[in-house]
């Protein structure tokens, strides 16, 4: 059986595998080699083709005894192809991706200045495939280039900016490679070549100040249709890209359940999880497990400040992972900062249940404030935080309400 897979450092992070079962249901792994195993893995490694990312696609060329003229272009590889006389030649199926994700987003490419992020192989990629279609004012940030990130606002006046570096990927998520993207004053466009978290703090910042974004699953998916035919010899129809991207989104969001102390959040996300073939996760269990203490205690003995430090730890481990079933504490809320943790990776489902059906024992705020003022103050958060607002009824029929909602935001 022909085997095929995708090499670099880290790989912990990758949807591949994925997609490519998807693609084609050949045999695909994940092959995480350190710089000084990449000599000996490519002259003697058993694989018939590989995808090649970070930080590779510049590294694997002197190993190719023919290249594309696209790789030749780019100055960048990311598949390689076993030749008959096991030869290894080398391609830049990235150039094709993202070509379409720049479709996908719609942007004007003529007019205005493109920055792209980084200098590595996918910086090459996106600086050959905008100036193939039209673009001429192009520039390039780097750390110790002409153009850096010290002197980045004398490009303030760009219409679009690209991510290319790995900047703010899982699992150091959180971090963007831009210290202010307010100073781009006539930004339209943000592209972020990352896919894992959907929403980098990057794409997030843009979608505060309602400029059009875009993340990088589209581009994943277009170039591993494009290297699957490259491996097989078979063509796949563009239009399988899209559902790809879909049945990925699918399976790697997150269900993020807000709502009321007492509401159901922890019955209904198990009874969620359990029906949809997903893990559960439950940050008040976690800041119980860290802090070895129960909640009231934590109140008790460390005060509110020091549950929401821990709270907030939990949900910034949590959220970064992908496919979960999530229930929030009531009081996620209280704190701005949370709502870019849950919106990295997931959907936001507000459980809105009667007040008078809340329950008080073992909640020490709805206990010392009462569920009346605790109301007032959080369901203005919770129905602005949230996606979608479920009406609480028993767990099961609550359970396939957000399994409904699910299914419709991600058609397959």
């Amino acid at each position: 059986m022909l085997k095929f897979g995708l090499l670099g450092q880290r790989l912990t992070h990758s949807f591949s595998p994925m997609i490519h079962a998807e693609l084609a249901g050949y045999e695909y792994e994940l092959y995480e080699k350190d710089p000084e195993e990449l000599d000996a893995f490519l002259r003697y490694g058993d694989f018939d083709g590989l995808n090649v990312t970070i930080p590779y696609k510049k590294s694997v060329i002197p190993y190719c005894t023919a290249l594309s003229d696209t790789a030749i272009a780019t100055g960048s590889v990311n598949t390689l192809t076993r030749l008959s006389d096991r030869s290894l030649y080398g391609d830049n199926t990235d150039c094709f991706g993202f070509d379409y994700l720049l479709k996908k987003a719609s942007v004007n490419l003529v007019d205005g200045k493109a920055i792209i992020l980084g200098s590595g192989g996918s910086s090459l990629t996106a600086r050959h495939v905008l100036s193939n279609s039209g673009v001429k004012d192009i520039v390039t940030i780097s750390r110790n280039g002409v153009h850096n990130y010290d002197n980045i606002h004398n490009h303030s006046d760009a219409t679009m900016i690209i991510n290319a570096t790995p900047v703010g990927m899982y699992p150091l998520t959180g971090v963007s490679p831009l210290v202010n993207l307010n100073i781009f004053q006539k930004c339209q466009t943000v592209i972020d070549l990352i896919y894992n978290p959907a929403m980098t703090e990057l794409l997030l910042q843009a979608e505060e100040r309602g400029i059009e974004r875009v993340n990088g699953l589209a581009m994943l998916v277009a170039q591993a249709k494009k290297s699957a035919e490259c491996f097989t010899g078979a063509p796949i129809p563009d239009e399988n890209i899209e559902m790809i991207v879909s049945i990925i989104a699918k399976q790697t969001s997150n269900i993020i359940l807000i709502g009321m102390p007492g509401c159901g959040k922890t019955t209904i996300g198990a009874e969620l999880a359990k029906k949809m073939g997903r893990e559960f996760a439950d940050t008040d269990e976690c800041v119980e497990r860290v802090a070895g203490k129960s909640i009231p205690d934590i109140f008790a003995q460390d005060g509110e400040d020091e549950f929401r430090r821990l709270e907030n730890d939990a949900l910034r481990e949590i959220c970064k992972r992908s496919g979960l079933v999530i229930a929030t504490g009531g009081g996620i809320v209280k704190r701005p900062e949370n709502l870019k943790v849950i919106r990295q990776n997931g959907i936001i489902v507000f459980l809105d249940r009667d007040t008078a059906q809340l329950p008080l024992s073992g909640r020490p705020l709805s206990e010392s404030e009462g569920i009346a003022k605790l109301a007032s103050a959080r369901m203005p958060l919770y129905e602005q935080w949230s996606e979608y607002t479920v009406a609480v009824s028993d767990i099961d029929r609550t359970a396939a309400k957000i399994i409904d909602i699910f299914s419709r935001r991600f058609p397959t």
